[in-house]
């Protein structure tokens, strides 16, 4: 049986836009009250597992962590481009359309990075086409900003997933808090999003269970203080992740040699290592490609169509356009395992010790803390 998107249940799509909703009078499905500014703190990285085998080191998190509803589901893949988009549009991936780490844009034959990899013939406002919530939230008259490292205000995915936001740049973790807590007490109504990437990149280089991830926790919890001190008494703030992470020991990360059968018919290999998404050629077939795999790795990894995937509600709906930067064939991680093409692999990525991407608890439960009016 394949894991199925539970449509009703509260998700990262849902955060902003609760957080927005609660502007202009409340947000049901969080439960959030009405509040004149608000913001949302994006921790890459911070899964709900690691979080909780941490709480001694994480007690101002936990403490906001309301014991109902205090866990939800980072969407599918459980990646940072696309969860991001989720987030700030409001759709799942087969409606914005970034459905992966990397995706086939199969109208000029490659493979492109989500993340970085925009030029003129992958241009931002087309490829997510969709006004994102701070574009809305501005045209109802919502001061909108997005608070994070220099280094990413000007790129491709900044104006993809982030347009219609003023941005604020700030250095370290607590700078951005600090940041958010001056943009919440300044006057009118404000929606304020922050990102602190520093998790995540202690996790891929050393793992989420490292002492480099738990101080990167400790710098995170220690930062939040003024959540508890400064916020106005009408401003709410939420804290969540865009996925959790799993740490794949170097003898499971596994490098298929290019003259494997796996590969026969493979046109193109998008996704990431605990998700594979596969491009195959024209007339390649389908269920051949599919028993290769299935025999290989069917015991660790699910191995699914484009279309058992759709309808298993994976990527929720998926527009015409959006339905060929899915691969024809996944291969969903379910153990601790990673795959990578010996004729791309790099050192680098070999290196990787936490990853994400695919379907386990690991990651896809994200908490959702809650400060100031949201607070539980």
């Amino acid at each position: 049986m394949l894991p199925a998107r539970q449509a009703q249940t509260p998700s990262l799509r849902h955060v902003l836009a609760g957080a927005s909703a609660s502007l202009s009078g409340g947000d049901p499905l969080l439960r959030l009250p009405r509040a004149r500014s608000a913001a949302v703190v994006l921790v890459d990285g911070l899964g709900s597992a690691p979080l909780a085998a941490r709480a001694g080191h994480a007690r101002r998190i936990l403490a906001a962590v309301p014991k109902k509803g205090g866990s939800i589901h980072s969407g599918f893949p459980s990646t940072t481009a696309s969860a991001l988009a989720s987030l700030t549009t409001g759709l799942l991936p087969g409606e914005h359309g970034l459905t992966g780490y990397s995706a086939v844009d199969a109208r000029h034959d490659r493979v492109v990075t989500v993340l970085s990899d925009w030029d003129e013939r992958m241009q931002p406002r087309d490829w997510q086409p969709h006004p994102t919530l701070f574009e809305t939230a501005t045209a109802e008259g919502v001061e909108a900003a997005v608070i994070a490292p220099e280094r990413y205000r000007s790129t491709g995915f900044t104006e993809a997933v982030l347009r219609g936001a003023r941005f604020v740049p700030a250095a370290t973790i607590a700078d951005r808090i600090d940041a958010a807590v001056g943009e919440l007490a300044a006057p009118g109504r404000r929606l304020v999003y922050v990102y602190i990437p520093e998790l995540d990149s202690a996790g891929h280089a050393h793992g989420a269970a490292s002492e480099q991830w738990l101080h990167r926790l400790e710098e995170l919890d220690a930062a939040l203080a003024p959540l508890e001190r400064r916020l106005p008494h009408d401003a709410g703030v939420l804290l969540t992740a865009d996925h959790g992470m799993i740490d794949v020991p170097e003898h499971r990360r596994l490098v298929i040699a290019a003259d494997d059968p796996v590969w026969e018919g493979v046109r193109h290999v998008a996704g990431e290592p605990r998700c594979l998404q596969l491009a195959l050629e024209g007339d390649a077939d389908l269920e051949a490609a599919r028993a290769r795999w299935e025999a290989a790795e069917g015991s660790r990894s699910w191995v699914v169509t484009r279309q058992e995937a759709i309808d298993a509600g994976w990527f929720g709906a998926v527009s015409a356009e959006v339905l060929p930067r899915i691969g024809d064939l996944l291969i969903a991680a379910r153990s601790a395992v990673a795959y990578y093409d010996e004729r791309t692999a790099t050192p680098r990525s070999l290196a990787m010790v936490g990853q994400h991407g695919s379907l386990s608890a690991e990651e896809t439960r994200i908490p959702l803390a809650r400060w100031g009016v949201y607070a539980p």
